[in-house]
């Protein structure tokens, strides 16, 4: 009778064949190691509340990643988020109107707006990404900081049924958080866009190759300023949350926020070059920075640590990214030759 052996190199690489999956792993191993250190961290009350807590980067990240695929970078989102959000907030506390909905939408379309200024300023005004963010960035936070009269609005200020939102699990007939569900709808919208629609391959199609996506007629253009738009629509959107979320608008709301949905989608797989990342790759990429910010405080790195090893994951992330991007490509030229 022939034995059969158990090749644990194959399921290996089966398991690693993917970023998704790898990185899957990794945020298993993750877990275990904190659950080892400290028990209470799995529980169900823990991760709703970690979950919820960094609901508006996990949200925020799915922006970034459009903005990334067309080989394009926005650093101004944290700004545009707090200016939305800080916005919206003013006119609730004025009394404009008292519906969360309607604060949502408010904020939505003011981030909206600054997305547009950004994807124009971009795409047509044809300045470079980084230093037309970098601008903007500080244009975003001054003008927070003059339409509020550098004053916070509190918590006192709000409607309660806005305060009460990020608490509730009403969106979902009590299946999960609020701020959770919208995040979950988000990736499930998004997911669906890039993958089985016209406007998500030509998203991929210029990052990949924006000369031959000019060739095939595709408006590099138009898809630059509409990605751009849509991010500031999720900076609205995520400003009207990280409001919700602590009952209060600020004027440095949001700081380095941005850095973090960076890290999050370079860790999922995303290029910075552009055309390569998925949506459940930057998923996991958040939910994996979401577990490391929840984590290292549990086990007493101190906050200086903090930023260093978020920091040090961010440039591993980015270092992998180049050397599976250069091992796909000799892959792809050996595949020529033959």
């Amino acid at each position: 009778m022939q034995k059969t052996s158990f090749d644990f190199k194959a399921l290996w690489k089966r398991l690693t064949a993917s970023r998704e999956m790898t990185l899957f792993l990794v945020l298993a191993l993750i877990c275990a190691f904190i659950q080892a250190r400290n028990h209470s961290f799995l529980t169900g009350k823990t991760i709703e509340d970690m979950l919820k807590n960094y609901s508006t980067t996990i949200t925020l990240s799915l922006g970034m990643m459009s903005v990334l695929l067309i080989g394009g970078i926005d650093i101004s989102v944290a700004s545009s988020l707090a200016f939305s959000g800080m916005c919206a907030s003013l006119l609730m506390r004025e009394g404009v109107y008292s519906s969360t909905l309607v604060m949502f939408l408010v904020s939505i379309a003011i981030g909206t707006l600054c997305g547009l200024l950004v994807g124009s300023v971009i795409a047509y005004g044809q300045v470079i990404p980084i230093i037309a963010t970098l601008g903007l960035t500080n244009i975003f936070r001054g003008a927070t900081y003059l339409v509020s009269d550098s004053q916070w609005v509190s918590a006192y200020q709000f409607q309660a049924s806005f305060k009460q939102f990020a608490q509730t699990n009403t969106l979902s007939f009590g299946l999960m958080n609020n701020l959770i569900f919208i995040a979950l709808i988000c990736y499930a919208v998004f997911f669906v866009v890039m993958h089985w629609t016209r406007f998500g391959r030509r998203i991929y199609a210029v990052g990949s190759n924006p000369e031959a996506a000019s060739i095939s007629g595709i408006r590099i253009k138009r898809i630059k300023l509409v990605v751009y738009t849509m991010m500031g629509s999720f900076s609205g959107l995520v400003g009207a949350m990280y409001t919700a979320l602590y009952a209060s608008a600020q004027n440095d709301m949001a700081t380095g926020m941005e850095m973090d949905a960076i890290a999050a989608c370079v860790l999922g797989g995303v290029s910075l070059s552009g055309g390569q990342g998925s949506v459940v790759g930057v998923l996991l990429g958040a939910l994996t920075m979401t577990v490391i910010s929840k984590a290292l405080p549990l086990i007493g790195i101190s906050q200086f640590w903090q930023r260093a090893i978020k920091g040090l994951i961010i440039l591993l992330a980015i270092i992998i990214n180049i050397l599976a991007q250069r091992a796909l490509q000799k892959n792809q030229l050996k595949a020529r030759e033959i």
